[in-house]
Order: C-alpha cells, then sequence, then structure tokens
C-alpha cells in the first residue's frame, strides 16, 4: 500500500508497513526505533498499539459489506506479553467476525524470534 502515509499519516510518521493485504489476511511490520520508545529502550505500548490499529482498519476495510464506505474503531482491547527492545515486530490480522454493522479483527504482534508480543482485538464499526 503505497499510499498508506497519506491515508493514515500517523502510520506514515511511525514507519508502519503493510506488505500483504487481502480480507482474510492483512500483515505487516514495524521497525524498533529510539523515537517510539518508553523508558528503558522499551518500544512503547501505544506504538505497537498503532500497528495494530492500522492493520485492523485495512482488515475491516477490505471485508466492508456493500454499500459501506468506511470504518471506525469503536473498542480496542490489548494484551502485551514481552518488550521489545531493537529489531522489527510483524503484525498479522485475521478477520474474527465480518457483520453488517461492526466488524471484529485480531492483530497477533511478534518480534524478530517470532515470540509473540501483543495480541490486540477490535471491533470496527461500519460506516455508511
Amino acid at each position: 500500500m503505497e499510499d498508506l502515509a497519506q491515508i493514515a499519516p500517523l502510520a506514515g510518521t511511525l514507519g508502519i508497513e503493510v506488505t500483504h493485504a487481502a480480507a482474510d489476511e492483512v500483515r505487516g511490520g514495524m521497525d524498533w526505533g529510539p523515537e517510539k520508545c518508553t523508558a528503558g529502550g522499551v518500544l512503547h505500548g501505544g506504538a505497537l498499539m498503532a500497528l495494530a490499529d492500522t492493520l485492523g482498519g485495512v482488515c475491516a476495510f477490505l471485508n466492508l459489506p456493500d454499500g459501506a464506505t468506511a470504518t471506525a474503531t469503536v473498542e480496542s482491547k490489548t494484551n502485551f506479553f514481552r518488550a521489545v527492545r531493537g529489531g522489527r515486530v510483524a503484525a498479522t490480522t485475521l478477520p474474527l467476525h465480518v457483520g453488517r454493522t461492526f466488524i471484529v479483527v485480531q492483530t497477533d504482534v511478534v518480534d524478530d524470534e517470532q515470540r509473540r508480543v501483543a495480541q490486540v482485538t477490535q471491533t470496527q464499526a461500519v460506516l455508511r
């Protein structure tokens, strides 16, 4: 998605990349950087949540029912499992429920060693 930074400027600022986008799965990632960290050089949870929200929004958009024009996050639940102090995080988003008014997606975020860093479940409203 070459125009991701135009559609979602925060994604561009954070260096979020979408590497695969299909209705059944969206994948992407983000590099660690000191400007994205909290104390101790740990990748900020908000940056991880922004990655998941970006991929979740793409997944929801790709699953919009006929007549819908956009989507918006209305709920997001994040579990953090480990700190990231370098490298890159990769994320995979899958749709859990695709309905007429809401789409629920789940994003798994892993580090360079494929260890789960976070899991995010979101509800996206279908906008008409």
